[in-house]
């Protein structure tokens, strides 16, 4: 079992040269081309090495080994970043711990070379994180204020997940998950939060968290963390939420529909082209904006960050200005293309309530027309039996649901693993036109024969699911 030194988690005085594990990963990726960006020779290893990441990776001329190995080691770099994609038999942690040489977790490193010197604003929460932190981002980049940030998502924007900036705030998206095998905790622990937004506390990630008292127990510590002078910005119509923040050390703005909320959301009013609402400040109108992202949640979504702007100061006409420019984020309600009519949209919702807000959003988007659900359960947690009574209620909103049997989590027994049969099945009792298919072939056959001019296609996967939604494009064009 590797045992790394613990006093050699630390940033060294002098560093020229970096070699990050797991640098595909999305994070580990993102901060490569930071780091290189800084004037940092930068080197990385990974299991899988292959595009986009491969590619982009490439491009700013960063070499990457295909493959763990004590061999990616032996130029010895001043410092290693480890990503939480590595485990403590890897042959290079192995080798890292041998060698003795100086290392960081991913966030950790996001701290040490990007966060200090600036005001962190840190998006958590179950649901919308990735939506939420680059609507912040876009909105202050509109503003003129320069921001940095690191996103778990693409911005449309941008064209990327990352962005050093030089203005004084630096937007994270703080994900509960667990920081590296050296440190169990939450990577959001380590962003030095001095505003964070908390959108909502489910549970989640049943591979790390054993119940939602687990969770709620991560987000405590996200609480106790922030400073007397900064703020947090909570859905306090969120129950969970409310309990977790009763001993904040900070401001607490509360957000939502409820009474008495300094934030409240008003007039909803969703259309296909966008939404819109009212935002009231302590009791008063601040302003009526409208966003392109349709339904309630991102009318919610959008209100936290409202909320955050204000704080930091920004008129609430430029905010209006600015908000329905926002160009939305790489597979959060994306339409990938229409065919004789019929709309295929990309969406990457896989815990039982994402997938409810999304087919809720688009039903009210897409009023009177057939809307098709396409399921893909791919997590850890979504190909465990822990939500498979959950998914039963979620999928009302759709008129057809499309299941994909998940191949199954060998290391689990069967009788704690997802069935899409099953779930099929009980889909069906409650009067719904659900069918479980084996694999993407049958599903895109299936969607072929039987869609028509007029339907909207939901396809949920936080996964490429074989590259569905390019497949289907080209198999409706062929009819």
């Amino acid at each position: 079992m590797t045992l790394l030194d613990p006093r050699r988690n630390t940033l060294p005085a002098q560093i020229k040269s970096i070699h990050l594990m797991g640098i595909c990963g999305t994070g580990v990726g993102a901060l490569a081309g930071m780091l290189q960006a800084q004037g940092f020779t930068v080197t990385g290893s990974d299991q899988q090495v292959y595009p986009p990441m491969s590619d982009f990776l490439a491009s700013l001329g960063i070499e990457v080994s295909s493959g763990y190995r004590a061999e990616n080691l032996a130029h010895q770099p001043d410092l290693v970043i480890v990503g939480n994609v590595i485990t403590r038999t890897n042959p290079e942690a192995e080798a890292l711990a041998e060698l003795g040489l100086p290392y960081l977790s991913m966030p950790q490193a996001l701290s040490q070379f990007f966060l200090t010197g600036k005001q962190s604003l840190v998006v958590c929460g179950t649901h919308g994180k990735t939506t939420t932190s680059s609507l912040l981002a876009t909105l202050l980049h509109y503003l003129q204020a320069d921001p940095g940030f690191m996103i778990g998502g693409l911005v449309q924007e941008f064209g990327r997940n990352f962005r050093i900036g030089h203005g004084p705030y630096f937007v994270v998206e703080g994900d509960e998950y667990d920081t590296a095998f050296f440190d169990k905790g939450p990577k959001f622990l380590h962003y030095k939060p001095q505003i964070a937004i908390i959108t909502s506390v489910e549970f989640d990630h049943a591979d790390i968290y054993a119940d939602l008292e687990a969770v709620k127990a991560s987000f405590r510590k996200l609480v106790a963390i922030m400073p007397p002078g900064g703020c947090l910005i909570a859905n306090l119509d969120d129950p969970t939420v409310a309990e977790i923040c009763q001993t904040a050390p900070c401001a607490v703005l509360g957000y939502g529909e409820g009474a008495g909320l300094s934030w409240r959301l008003t007039g909803l009013d969703i259309q296909p082209d966008g939404t819109s609402f009212t935002a009231q400040h302590d009791g008063t109108t601040f302003g009526r904006f409208t966003t392109k992202m349709p339904g309630r949640h991102n009318a919610m979504n959008a209100l936290a960050v409202i909320a955050v702007l204000a704080r930091l100061g920004f008129p609430a006409t430029e905010i209006a200005r600015h908000l329905p420019r926002f160009p939305g984020v790489r597979r959060r309600q994306e339409i990938r293309g229409e065919v004789r009519g019929i709309t295929v949209i990309d969406d990457f919702a896989h815990h039982p309530t994402a997938v409810r807000e999304t087919l809720a959003a688009l039903r009210s988007a897409y009023a009177g027309r057939r809307l098709i659900a396409v399921f893909e359960p791919r997590t850890n947690s979504s190909r465990r039996k822990v939500f498979q009574g959950d998914y039963v209620v979620v999928f009302d909103q759709a008129d057809e649901i499309l299941i994909k049997e998940p191949t199954p989590l060998t290391t689990l027994a069967e009788e704690m693993r997802f069935s899409g049969q099953q779930l099929a099945l009980d889909l069906q009792r409650r009067g719904a036109r659900a069918t479980c298919l084996a694999d993407t072939e049958a599903i895109i056959a299936t969607l072929a024969q039987h869609c028509q001019s007029g339907d909207v296609i939901a396809i949920m996967s936080n996964g490429g699911f074989d590259d569905i939604h390019r497949r289907l494009l080209e198999a409706l064009n062929r009819l």
